[in-house]
């Protein structure tokens, strides 16, 4: 009897999953369709980066004694990253961070062709690109989505090539949105961002994060150590994206927006001795004149705590916010102003390319290229009202970065202080072949000095 009831059970088990398996027999997963859709215009883009061979200084220079200068040396090295095509042209958006530097650009799309592609144009600090292929034939484009209405909780969909793996779908839901995370060089965040456990790893950067729909809500772009926490990934929101994308495409590069405040952290102690009335913002120091912040009446000693209702905790995050608008956005900027809270409107202006008429005549010396500072360079590079001198902008030289502070150069012995570009040109138009130079600077808080005999 006991068996029976047994091979009964098992008979009525067998019949019910039957019976599931006729009813679901045309099922499939939405996903399924969304990797139709959105698969071909999903692209895998292999770079080759050629960097310079880093030689000690003093190695260098006692070489340079006796044999003369040591030629440069390079070595090229492969990386891999993904992308999205969003037009019959052949434009490709991916990160900035995928081809920057790269001497060869491949683009390979789902069905095995491939193609040579060019850069057009990117932003380092919004970590956005876009390079373009020539087509031979009709090739899928996806389509864009709207970031801003998206959902915590709802499907999130991405695909790229982790590893090298062409084409790897991983699934999870919208985590958050409006994360922030600082950049590896310390040279701010990146904010505003989606947060996904959609398994997001090396190779996925560049490539695209789907809705349900299989439209493009973001852009695949860090996570956290795997070794910390596993599936926190990140993605660029797709409407940020997009107030860019067509500048890069018309001009290789974006306007920024400008604010125009020197702006500080507010700390415990700052708190304390200035008397705020609150612990968390940035404190105004100093308002460029004629700058959108003083014409919308942002005050000195006004407290920057909210941008368009994101908090803001940290100068370098208030750049990083106003960096992901384009000029002419009005946004709201939320003051606390003795102790009070007040928005205000304010229309962001264009970043002026150089501070001053001045820089623009700065002299080039050694590979480096200078300004005068301005309040966004204190921000970006974390400069400190109290240092002065002219900041790096463009640099061939390996010792001296971009962002570097340079504030005093001393000659065979003689030390002359550097405050601006006019007296940046007076010192170096001095210096002759066969000079001791000393170059003092400033850098990621920590001051040194680079020291090399001139070679004119």
């Amino acid at each position: 009897m006991k068996n029976m009831k047994k091979v009964l059970f098992g008979v009525l088990l067998l019949v019910s999953v039957l019976s599931l398996a006729q009813v679901n027999a045309d099922y499939k997963s939405p996903i399924v369709n969304v990797v139709k859709v959105a698969a071909p215009a999903v692209v895998k883009i292999d770079v080759v980066v050629q960097t310079e061979i880093s030689i000690d200084p003093f190695i260098s220079e006692f070489y340079r004694q006796f044999f003369g200068d040591i030629p440069q040396q390079y070595e090229e090295s492969d990386a891999v990253g993904s992308g999205f095509i969003i037009s019959k042209e052949g434009y490709i958006v991916t990160n900035y961070h995928v081809v920057q530097g790269a001497k060869k650009i491949t683009v390979t799309l789902l069905n095995g062709d491939s193609y040579d592609a060019q850069y057009v144009g990117g932003d380092e600090e919004l970590d956005l690109a876009v390079v373009k292929i020539k087509p031979n034939k009709d090739i899928p484009v996806i389509e864009l989505g709207d970031s801003d209405k998206l959902e915590i909780g709802e499907w999130a969909i991405a695909i790229g090539n982790p590893l090298g793996f062409q084409h790897t779908v991983t699934v999870g839901v919208i985590s958050a949105t409006g994360r922030k995370i600082p950049k590896p060089d310390g040279s701010g965040y990146y904010t505003n961002l989606i947060q996904t456990d959609a398994a997001i790893n090396p190779g996925n950067s560049g490539g695209p994060l789907l809705n349900i729909y299989g439209q493009v809500i973001g852009i695949n772009t860090a996570i956290i150590n795997p070794s910390a926490a596993a599936n926190i990934g990140f993605a660029i929101p797709i409407n940020t994206a997009r107030r860019f994308i067509n500048q890069i495409i018309a001009t290789g590069k974006v306007e920024k927006a400008y604010l125009g405040v020197y702006a500080q952290t507010v700390t415990e102690s700052l708190a304390k001795s200035l008397g705020l009335k609150v612990t968390k913002g940035v404190y105004v120091a100093q308002i460029d004149k004629g700058s959108p912040a003083e014409k919308a009446g942002i005050k000195e000693g006004d407290v920057i705590v909210k941008i368009n209702g994101s908090f803001v905790e940290e100068a370098a995050e208030l750049t990083s916010l106003i960096r992901n608008y384009t000029p002419g956005t009005k946004v709201k900027v939320t003051v606390n102003r003795n102790g009070k809270e007040i928005t205000i409107d304010v229309t962001l202006g264009t970043l002026p390319t150089e501070t001053s008429s001045s820089s623009s005549t700065a002299r080039e010396f050694y590979g480096i290229k200078v300004a005068n500072v301005s309040n966004d360079d204190r921000n970006k590079y974390k400069i400190p009202a109290s240092e002065d001198g002219v900041i790096v902008k463009e640099s061939s030289n390996k010792y001296i970065k971009v962002g570097t502070l340079i504030w005093r150069i001393s000659i065979n012995g003689f030390a002359y202080d550097i405050r601006d570009v006019n007296s940046w040109n007076s010192t170096v138009g001095n210096i002759k072949k066969g000079d001791y130079v000393g170059i003092f600077y400033y850098y990621n808080g920590v001051r040194s000095v680079y020291s090399f005999r001139y070679d004119g």
